[in-house]
């Protein structure tokens, strides 16, 4: 497995990365890994779509979900085949989102290990394909202003800051609590502890592993943020369109009768 990871993922991602500082001019290592980060997002860009496709389809139908686990509250079985039944009506994949997700981790997590273990501004030629060359210099001085070969704190705050960001957009608050007989609902509580965590603890942990590394970790991990926020926002605004213009379409239909 490990063998794979390396020769599929780590193996072509890092020779992509020495190759653009050989051809960047002035060999900045951080434009090249501003540019690495682009190109791997925007090729996983048709599965993240689906991805939030799949997340902005459930919750447009959630009063419908939450009306039928209501019904079948005392009766799991019943609520489950409801459940499924809804979404094959409605020709939703529910794993959809889950299934891009893991395709994405391996492919991300070789990105990571690129700048990780990369060893820059040393090369390594034993990984190098007979068609890349190793450059004849290597700059870690992102723009001539930040030595990303370092530690920087600039960087991992700008780390934290978007990884805040792309957490309010991809995880919205949750609403009031539900109380029962006077007391919040165990299910409640956890959503709710696992909703701050993921937005406020999160972006406090990225940003700090960010800085425990290197600086070349936190210009990837802030270049992909800026990404998401911008992917987020684009498919929000495309699919609100479709929407409305399905609910346009089908009021025109229902008034020609």
């Amino acid at each position: 497995m490990i063998g794979f990871f390396h020769d599929t993922l780590y193996q072509p991602l890092y020779n992509g990365l020495i190759f653009l500082i050989d051809v960047i001019p002035g060999a900045d290592v951080g434009i090249a890994v501003l540019v690495l980060t682009l190109i791997v997002k925007l090729a996983m860009l048709p599965l993240s779509e689906k991805a939030v496709a799949t997340q902005l389809t459930m919750k447009q139908y959630e009063p419908e979900l939450n009306n039928i686990k209501t019904k079948f509250k005392d009766n799991k079985e019943a609520q489950a085949q409801a459940v499924l039944e809804f979404y094959r009506k409605n020709k939703i994949n529910p794993l959809a989102s889950l299934l891009v997700i893991l395709i994405q981790i391996p492919i991300i997590l070789s990105l990571y290990y690129v700048f990780y273990k990369g060893g820059l501004p040393e090369v390594n030629t034993d990984l190098l394909y007979s068609f890349v060359s190793k450059p004849e210099e290597v700059n870690m001085h992102f723009l001539g202003l930040i030595d990303i070969g370092q530690k920087s704190a600039f960087l991992a705050v700008l780390v934290g800051v978007t990884q805040f960001i792309q957490m309010r957009l991809a995880i919205p608050a949750l609403p009031p609590r539900e109380k029962k007989d006077g007391a919040p609902s165990l299910k409640d509580e956890m959503a709710r502890s696992l909703n701050m965590q993921m937005r406020y603890i999160m972006p406090l942990f990225v940003a700090f592993i960010a800085f425990t590394i290197s600086g070349a970790v936190g210009l990837y991990w802030t270049t992909s943020n800026l990404f998401a926020i911008a992917q987020e926002l684009y498919l929000r605004k495309k699919f609100a369109f479709q929407r409305a213009e399905i609910e346009n379409n089908k009021k025109l239909a229902k008034d020609s009768k």
